[in-house]
């Protein structure tokens, strides 16, 4: 599917802690799409404020080379409260904001209503990462101000009691891609939390690609190019829609083949997507 510019911020996503300064740089220059700087689950409670301290650092650099944002906690909590406060005071702000633990429509609402002003409004994501959340899905997408939802894989297996593996998870991706898609809306993978495994991680971002997802997150910077190349189309696929489109041409859009395959209308809308993609 092809998503509105606004809603397509991009493929790559990296998260760092609010507290770690000295990993921003490194986080926005690893070459990823999106770098997000995290008040969550990486901040102890007690060092919740130094980091909304710290992090105002992160978004001092105008010339980043990719899409700022910040994951605050629950606007549910009071840490959550004082996040929207802290974030809005911000001389420079996120220019997305990744709320977590969204069970409501109303989540968003909060976070619009605390945020918004006639010269700011940020894109608002989902992390979708609770069985209730799941069950919500469609009432969570009628929020007018959601830009997009992240799958949080850690929190949803620990609440769920089953693995991190991709068959664990199969059902939970399919219901997040099929809802968003539904909805217009790109969908994030969750990151692979093994460091090392870059092998792992590509086929993972691979079947990520397959299943529909927009693009993937990552935990350490070494993540980056694995997951950019993965989500870039190849000279291959672009030269394959190219072929489909001008098949279709051909046609009068009506049913052909096209190297002993049969194509027909939502083949040409997918090589139109990607075309449009590549040629912006």
């Amino acid at each position: 599917m092809d998503f509105p510019t606004n809603s397509r911020p991009g493929r790559a996503w990296i998260i760092t802690p609010g507290l770690r300064a000295d990993r921003f740089e490194a986080a926005q220059t690893s070459g990823v799409h999106v770098a997000v700087v995290d008040f969550e689950d990486s901040v102890a409670p007690p060092d919740k404020q130094l980091a909304r301290t710290t992090a105002q650092q992160f978004f001092d650099r105008p010339d980043a080379p990719c899409t700022l944002g910040l994951r605050m906690n629950s606007p549910t909590t009071l840490e959550g409260v004082r996040d929207l406060v802290a974030i809005a005071t911000y001389a420079c702000k996120p220019a997305l904001v990744v709320v977590p633990k969204l069970e409501s429509a109303r989540d968003v609402e909060i976070v619009a209503g605390a945020l918004d002003t006639d010269g700011y409004t940020p894109g608002i994501w989902a992390l979708i990462e609770t069985p209730r959340a799941f069950d919500k899905l469609p009432s969570i997408l009628t929020a007018s101000r959601l830009g997009g939802v992240i799958f949080g894989s850690a929190d949803y297996a620990a609440a769920v009691g089953c693995a991190l593996g991709w068959e664990s998870l199969l059902y939970a991706r399919s219901a997040l891609v099929n809802s968003a898609t539904a909805a217009g809306i790109p969908a994030i993978d969750a990151p692979v939390y093994d460091l090392h495994d870059l092998d792992g991680l590509r086929r993972e971002a691979e079947q990520a690609k397959q299943l529909g997802f927009y693009g993937k997150g990552a935990v350490h910077p070494r993540q980056a190019p694995v997951i950019h190349d993965v989500f870039t189309p190849t000279e291959e696929e672009i030269a394959q829609a190219r072929a489909i489109l001008a098949a279709a041409r051909e046609s009068g859009r009506g049913i052909t083949s096209i190297g002993g395959q049969m194509v027909g209308t939502p083949f040409f809308a997918a090589a139109e997507a990607l075309v449009r993609q590549v040629d912006g």
